[in-house]
């Protein structure tokens, strides 16, 4: 996927004239860097002292540490998964080869590579995901846990090839900061998992090649940040990257200089990337796990290396804990909203893991549980790594003391996000947030109002999910857009106006209208908002749980002239749908047992379920990024008149 001119443009107009004036700046750097690129200074006497604490490895579950050697020699044995692509060629990798298309990244300047182009490239996330060397934090975990020197051998091979193949500024994995902020971090930890291999500090202080890549590393990142209406999750990442560098791998003249640097970034943008409520600004909520991993990472080598943490940074991380906390649902799934692309932090852990309630469970280590809080049954290898390093809440001086809630939030008023629960483990988000953050909005779908509802877990009205960002624009446009959405379309329009697959032009404006989420008043949860997207339209929805019952109605309105309406809503990839005019049967089964539901959608549309369909692309699920799968969607078409409502009803049966 190429960038026109066009698209260059719109992207300028989004920018302010401090952010052109550094980006002016970068290019300026880029074409020195490209005739004199800075060399790495002399270092001796270099030691690794962030250690883990004597015992730590004698804390991990049995079951996390098998699933852990599971993985791992899964990846010995050359096997591995990366966005729906399965791989057998993990002994011995090409570096720089998608394996989705069988093209190579060309070689040459890191900044004339054009990664945003798959018929030049490839698949670019298929060739950085590897090289973010999470799967060799794996390895190196493994061996902290058995002691097998085979795995930290392999580590050893991969790291020195990718050394060797990926000389600085040169290729295709020095052009994105993200990646190079997560591959620092995992360069930390694989040091720390190593400690007790004869071969780890061969591999790492003593060796010219390793401290030269580090090096190089934390240059980059210092003089190419993300800068304005780009600092999203990628700034968070390199400065999580950055500063744990700088603390781990603290030996050089700029160390210092580095380390404070990327704490004031990371707290600076920690707070500017998350609401007040705890809640993460992308409302991507993938992306909201991602900058709370990269958050406590960082945090934990502050705390291992006695360097101070400004008191804000870990005041953001304990609310996006209590926020996360309070919006799963009794399954521990959190909402599926926005863009998602499997972006971890640190992984240690092997598959079957849930990454939330590893994520809760540190948690509650670092900053303690409420009274609230869903129960964390699962295990996991990471949670005593970090609780090891990470000071908890209550014993940090000068941390403030911070009024948590007594009570489990369901209303978040910054983001627009409001959470009705009903019996039986009933679950609906309505979602009347922001467009996304900053002037650009990337990771925001065209979903305003759109609802999410969840039976015991089961996604009956199904956010869709992402799939994909490059290379395949129809299917990035359909994952994105307000027909891929539970939310009411007009004229065949977004309500939003995308100008690129990471790029919003123009915003939809919500309002919530009405948060009654207590079910007090007429036994039912109410909900009611409306937005611009539309103009001079309004559209506006209402939401009803019933207390008892659990039966949900929804009713959107249209206000302004006659306009062509389409009503969508995507079933999960469980659920079977039996349609007859405009009552849809549902059937699933969970843990064994039938499970029923019924759709009464308004009859004043014309009712068609779609399935699978490719042309354009509609009634499809996406549960992880690159993998897809048919759902059944129902759609109904008709025109607004503006003095009717439409009404849905969903009622479960017991």
């Amino acid at each position: 996927m190429t960038m026109s001119t066009g698209w260059y443009l719109r992207r300028l107009s989004r920018m302010g004239p401090r952010e052109v004036g550094g980006r002016v700046s970068d290019a300026v750097r880029r074409r020195r860097w490209r005739s004199a690129p800075p060399e790495c200074p002399a270092v001796t006497g270099a030691r690794f002292t962030a250690v883990l604490p004597a015992g730590t490895v004698d804390a991990v579950p049995s079951d996390a540490a098998k699933r852990l050697v599971a993985e791992a020699d899964r990846l010995m044995a050359g096997h591995a998964e990366f966005f729906g692509v399965e791989r057998d060629d993990m002994v011995d990798p090409d570096w720089c080869r998608d394996p989705k298309t069988g093209r190579r990244a060309p070689w040459g300047y890191a900044f004339d590579v054009p990664y945003r182009d798959e018929e030049a490239v490839g698949d670019i996330k298929q060739i950085w995901e590897p090289s973010r060397h999470q799967y060799l934090t794996v390895l190196a975990a493994a061996y902290a846990v058995t002691g097998d020197e085979r795995y930290a051998e392999r580590v050893a091979e991969h790291l020195r090839s990718w050394w060797a193949a990926n000389t600085p500024l040169r290729g295709v994995h020095w052009t994105s900061g993200i990646e190079l902020g997560i591959r620092l971090l995992s360069w930390v930890w694989v040091r720390r998992l190593l400690d007790g291999w004869p071969g780890a500090a061969g591999l790492f202080e003593d060796n010219p090649v390793a401290r030269r890549q580090i090096w190089h590393h934390q240059r980059w990142l210092a003089g190419f940040p993300s800068r304005g209406s780009s600092a999203n999750n990628h700034v968070i990442a390199e400065a999580a990257g950055q500063f744990a560098a700088a603390c781990a791998f603290g030996w050089f003249p700029s160390s210092a200089r580095w380390r404070a640097d990327a704490m004031r970034s990371l707290d600076r943008h920690l707070r500017a990337n998350t609401f007040l409520s705890g809640l993460n600004r992308e409302l991507a909520t993938e992306y909201h796990g991602l900058v709370l991993e990269l958050g406590l990472a960082a945090v934990a080598e502050a705390d291992a290396a006695g360097v101070p943490v400004p008191a804000t940074v870990r005041l953001v991380l304990l609310r996006m804990t209590d926020a996360l906390a309070a919006v799963v649902d009794d399954r521990l799934r959190p909402p599926r909203q926005g863009d998602a692309d499997d972006g971890h932090g640190l992984v240690v852990d092997g598959a079957g893991t849930e990454r939330w309630g590893s994520l809760l469970a540190t948690g509650e280590a670092v900053f303690g549980r409420l009274p609230w809080w869903p129960a964390v049954t699962g295990t996991d290898v990471r949670t005593p790594l970090l609780a090891a390093l990470l000071r908890p809440y209550a014993e940090v001086g000068g941390a403030p003391a911070v009024s948590r809630p007594a009570s489990r939030p369901d209303h978040f008023a910054d983001a627009g996000m409001t959470i009705l629960r009903g019996p039986d483990g009933i679950w609906c988000r309505c979602d009347a947030g922001p467009h996304g953050f900053l002037s650009i909005a990337a990771h925001a779908h065209a979903d305003a109002l759109s609802v999410e509802v969840r039976h015991d877990g089961v996604d009956v009205l199904a956010d869709p999910g992402t799939f994909c960002y490059h290379g395949q624009p129809e299917w990035r446009r359909y994952f994105r857009s307000t027909l891929g959405h539970n939310t009411l379309s007009l004229d065949g329009a977004d309500q939003s106006v995308s100008g690129g697959p990471f790029l919003w032009t123009r915003h939809a404006r919500s309002r919530v209208l009405v948060a009654d989420t207590s079910g007090t008043s007429g036994g039912a949860a109410r909900w009611s908002a409306a937005h611009d997207g539309y103009q001079p339209s309004v559209h506006r929805r209402t939401v009803e749980l019933a207390a008892e019952s659990g039966e949900l109605t929804v009713v959107d309105e249209v206000e302004g002239p006659p306009r062509a309406v389409s009503l969508a809503f995507h079933l999960g990839p469980a659920i079977t749908a039996d349609l007859v005019g405009s009552r849809a049967v549902l059937s699933w089964t969970r843990d064994g047992e039938d499970r029923s539901a019924v759709l009464d959608l308004p009859g004043e549309l014309t009712w068609r379920a779609h399935r699978g369909a490719s042309e354009p692309p509609l009634g499809w699920y996406s549960a992880g990024f690159g993998r897809k799968e048919p759902a059944t969607t129902l759609v109904g078409t008709g025109f607004s008149d503006g003095a009717r409502g439409f009404t849905t009803v969903l009622g479960f049966r017991g």
